[in-house]
């Protein structure tokens, strides 16, 4: 059985988490304010209906922590996917600052050949002529996780 007072307390938990308001909470998973009113002041007691709502737009919320106190909030598979997110943008954006200081690429214009050596702008002269020849649409790179990225000059 859920008690109702320990009930109340995690739902409130939820609330602050997500820096909601009872009735912007009741809005967002569809149900009526009077019922997340009635809830928090203990007047009634949850719905299996209100549960599987709470827990279907909150993926965070685990489903026998907001029952009965166990598990964990937010879930830790969910703040172990936000970290390697979180990781993951942190390390994409380095690779893109270090890319910035680095040699032009493939898709770089060529550079002003006042500012080239003599081998430098010989370089350029050959690699313009054969960009007449051929030009390329784009470039695929494949990976071994199956996943691949689309370049396109």
């Amino acid at each position: 059985m859920v008690n109702i007072d320990d009930f109340i307390k995690r739902l409130e938990t939820i609330l602050e988490y997500y820096n909601l308001s009872a009735s912007a909470f009741a809005d967002k998973i569809n149900v009526q304010r009077s019922s997340l009113s009635h809830l928090l002041s203990g007047r009634n007691k949850p719905s299996l209906d209100f549960i599987i709502k709470v827990i279907e737009v909150f993926p965070e919320v685990d489903l026998y922590w907001i029952l009965n106190g166990k598990g964990d909030f937010p879930k830790s598979d969910v703040r172990e996917f936000k970290a390697l997110e979180k990781e993951k943008n942190n390390t994409s954006e380095s690779i893109q600052q270090i890319s910035k200081t680095t040699e032009p690429n493939l898709f770089s214009s060529i550079p002003n050949e006042t500012s080239l050596s003599s081998h430098e702008q010989k370089s350029v002269f050959i690699h313009s002529e054969n960009r007449n020849i051929e030009e390329i649409e784009r470039i695929v790179i494949f990976f071994k996780n199956g996943t691949f990225k689309n370049y396109k000059p």
